[in-house]
């Protein structure tokens, strides 16, 4: 295997250019595993290099978790369960996970949802209110809420 020119690197070439895959944003220690082994480094020296990247700590699991959740919650909005979905192919642990999901800070959580709802309602399509009201449901949780959440939320809207 090799890189995308079809370069095979060694051992320092390798080391250097993937601290710098490392620095530019946090990854995953599944991306950087892939990404070494498309290096052309054997299995037994990818695992080696990537736990001296983890006690360098270029690479830190929880941090990266940590960073996705604050990113997909706060700039795409996104819900609990479309963000756990989305860190699935990382294969984080539970505990992990578990720590990530605590950057998300309730009261914006329920206030992200509620803007989501007020931009997406104008916009939402429907030969009556409860279609209507049916698919900026079914909207809301393909962007990863919690049903409870959203019920709770339409039924605010619709007292207005």
């Amino acid at each position: 295997m090799a890189d995308s020119r079809g370069k095979i690197y060694d051992l320092n070439e390798a080391r250097e250019k993937i601290r710098g895959f490392c620095l530019y944003r946090e990854r995953s220690q599944k991306e950087v595993r892939e990404k070494l082994l498309t290096y052309g480094l054997l299995p037994e020296i990818a695992d080696t290099l990537l736990s001296e990247l983890i006690q360098e700590r270029f690479v830190d699991e929880e941090r990266f978790a940590r960073a996705f959740v604050r990113g997909k919650y706060k700039i795409k909005r996104w819900g609990r369960n479309r963000i756990k979905q989305a860190l699935y192919p990382h294969q984080l642990s539970e505990y992990v996970l578990k720590k990530a999901l605590t950057e998300i800070d309730p009261e914006q959580y329920y206030a992200n949802l509620e803007h989501i709802c007020e931009k997406r309602w104008p916009l939402t399509k429907g030969a009556n209110f409860y279609q209507r009201k049916q698919k900026l449901f079914a909207y809301l949780m393909r962007q990863g809420y919690e049903g409870d959440l959203i019920k709770e939320v339409l039924e605010s809207l619709a007292e207005e």
